[in-house]
């Protein structure tokens, strides 16, 4: 019951945003929605937030999202050099990287941080949680993203774990 309430509550909060009508009746459409999304999602193992880390837990997340704005930032700027100067040199490749989570969900959203970086993409996870990174650069990447995945990890066990 807590963990449908965990995923109703706050697609009903999205769906009153997005819409921006609080009529009874789309509070009820909502609430409908919300519930009916939530029966048919498949179960998962979501890790429960105690009430007691709930300050934690967001100043955890509220840092992740902007030390990923700075990743996509930097991978931008880092790739739009190498595409309007093809003359830098490049050694693309792929490196290991372990999420350092105990969590499905800490090396899912890791990943997806990668990923969401110009000139990264993670291209395969295996069953220790060790990322396989593609990099358009691997001499300099190597070291970066170890530092970054090491911010990230930390931040991640202090929202999930």
């Amino acid at each position: 019951m807590s963990q449908m309430l965990q995923v109703s509550v706050p697609l009903f909060i999205v769906y009153l945003a997005l819409t921006g009508n609080v009529e009874p009746s789309n509070l009820v459409i909502g609430a409908l929605i919300a519930v009916g999304v939530s029966l048919l999602r498949p179960k998962m193992d979501l890790p429960l937030i105690n009430p007691k880390r709930l300050p934690q837990f967001l100043w955890a997340g509220i840092r992740y999202i902007f030390i990923v704005a700075g990743d996509v930032i930097r991978g931008g700027i880092s790739t739009a050099r190498i595409v309007l100067d093809p003359k830098l040199p490049i050694n693309p490749g792929i490196i290991a990287i372990p999420s350092g989570t105990r969590s499905e969900l800490g090396t899912a959203l890791s990943a997806h941080s990668i990923s969401l970086s110009p000139g990264e993409m993670v291209v395969a996870i295996d069953d220790d949680g060790v990322m396989y990174t593609h990099c358009l650069n691997v001499d300099g990447s190597e070291r970066m993203i170890a530092n970054a995945q090491s911010l990230r990890k930390n931040l991640l066990s202090r929202m999930f774990e």
